[in-house]
């Protein structure tokens, strides 16, 4: 039981356990602090943006799984060497495991808001990690062969071999129930169910019925909870105590201003339909959604600090874990519905979206103007403050263009039957007098006015759908907006970065014989 390949398993169950403890205390301190999703996030804050837009046009909403893989391995494989070197001279193998978690641990105190704290799930996972190697260690060490064929002996030597398999399989379970523990614990930790949210003072009325009731595959009107979209740095969500969360408004203010979450849920409440898109979305991307918020006018916060006679030009948002989004002040506050929510489709924020509270605001990219989780708005200038993405050269005026997307049908390699199909989507042109047009063209022929779904509001996105007469064989359909002023929308193609993608969406579409 001294061999190579067993040392290297050794190696990589004790650092599985010391994972799994990290992990469970992190989620008494903060989840993002979790030995693994501290190096991740490390890894993330200095991915060059290109990479970092390439990771997310790949995997789209798995790119945080696999960035996570990815450390996992690499950490595993190490894991692996310190239990080979283990095997001569045990205090080298423990050696390089305290040095994974001195990485992990350097990793944690340099992510943003990091404090003192959070070398604490570190220090859980040396200990953990270091005690079940030493154990495994002792273990085998007392199952080595007998040189002698005495009947006693070997028994005494097979007893020792099931006690390094026990062994072995006991810290694959402990293992798996920290991790468990912990994910645990974060669900439990100041829920978003426990949170009775107010009424508004004056509720919308309920959203008409969208096209996806007739037109399977559009996008549905109002994009439930569970389906919305979600691209942030974050690896984990922050667990937020609602009872301790504040939102502080200071910088150059007339006076600075404390809300406790009470504060805000007794402040008068509005209802918006507003539609959110990702600068990282491409044309035709997932990253955009729909939904009805709740929460308190920007405004309103705004004139309880005292902004008349402010020289600031941005709002410097930061949330609970140190990430800073810088909003141009001016848009923000040009009369557009931005708001402060706190409830997102008739529920809570959930904690994927921004638990407690979060900024929204039509008509600009969330990298501007979306801070989920948000604890801090600082009114201050550009050139005395650069958030996280303008540090890294996104720009700072980003408003969303106007697109339109082909849910259905499903481009190559799917087919559809020839006859009557339905070419419909979604469209959105906010802050530009919302969609007043969309068209279709086939085969790069004449464009062909589709029908409009049932109308929101101009913040809001709009279904769509066209009649096609599909004739067997390779096809291209391609969609277009035009706006409220009358403005098609851009032919120009353009990346996500830096200011948001732009181009006419184009699908090739195989109609079977």
């Amino acid at each position: 039981m001294r061999s190579r390949s067993a040392y290297a398993a050794f190696g990589v169950l004790a650092t599985l356990v010391g994972m799994g403890a990290g992990h469970l205390v992190a989620a008494f301190t903060s989840p993002a602090s979790s030995p693994v999703l501290a190096v991740g996030s490390a890894v993330i804050d200095r991915t060059p943006v290109p990479l970092a837009q390439w990771a997310i046009r790949t995997f789209g909403t798995a790119d945080k799984a696999v960035l996570i893989g990815s450390v996992m391995l690499g950490v595993l494989l190490l894991a692996g060497l310190a239990g080979v070197l283990a095997r001569r001279r045990f205090v080298v193998g423990a050696a390089v495991l305290v040095v994974l978690v001195v990485v992990a641990a350097a990793a944690a105190l340099t992510n943003a808001g990091a404090g003192a704290l959070d070398v604490v799930p570190a220090l859980a996972t040396a200990v953990a990690g270091v005690a079940a190697l030493a154990l495994l260690d002792r273990l085998a060490r007392r199952a080595r062969p007998a040189r002698t064929t005495d009947a006693t002996t070997s028994a005494s030597s097979g007893v020792g071999r099931r006690g390094v398999l026990l062994g072995a399989g006991s810290m694959v379970v402990l293992a798996a129930a920290l991790a468990g523990a912990g994910r645990l614990v974060g669900r439990l930790r100041s829920a978003p169910a426990d949170v009775t949210l107010p009424a508004a003072a004056q509720p919308l009325p309920a959203l008409p019925t969208g096209l996806e009731e007739t037109y399977p595959g559009i996008s549905p009107l109002q994009v439930p909870n569970e389906d919305f979209y979600r691209v942030d740095t974050r690896l984990d969500v922050p667990i937020v105590d609602v009872d301790d969360w504040t939102l502080t408004i200071d910088g150059d203010v007339d006076q600075e201003v404390v809300l406790t979450f009470d504060d805000i849920a007794a402040m008068e409440l509005v209802e918006r339909d507003i539609t959110l898109t990702c600068v990282s979305n491409s044309v035709g991307g997932e990253f955009v959604g729909g939904a009805r918020w709740l929460g308190v006018p920007l405004m309103s916060l705004l004139k309880m600090a005292g902004i008349e006679n402010t020289k600031a030009d941005q709002l410097f948002s930061t949330d609970v874990d140190g990430m800073t989004i810088s909003t141009p002040l001016a848009l923000a506050t040009d009369g557009r519905d931005a708001m402060l929510a706190i409830g997102m489709n008739g529920e809570p924020l959930p904690r994927e979206h921004g638990f407690p509270a979060r900024m929204v605001i039509p008509g600009l990219y969330g990298f501007i103007s979306a801070t989920k989780w948000i604890e801090r708005i600082t009114l201050t200038t550009y050139a005395e403050q650069e958030s996280y993405w303008t540090e890294r050269d996104w720009a700072t005026d980003a408003p969303i263009k106007p697109s339109a997307r082909i849910d259905t049908p499903q481009a190559l390699p799917e087919t559809v039957a020839p006859g009557e199909v339905v070419v419909g989507g979604v469209a959105w042109a906010q802050t530009q007098g919302g969609v007043a047009k969309i068209e279709v063209a086939i085969d790069g022929g004449d464009w062909q006015q589709a029908e409009l779904g049932p109308e929101v509001d101009n913040d809001y996105w709009r279904q769509w759908f066209y009649r096609w007469d599909a004739t067997p064989g390779l096809h291209s359909v391609a969609a277009r907006v035009t706006d409220g002023e009358g403005d098609l929308q851009s032919t120009k193609e353009a990346p996500p970065f830096p200011s948001g993608s732009s181009g006419i969406h184009l699908l090739q579409i195989s109609v079977s014989d």
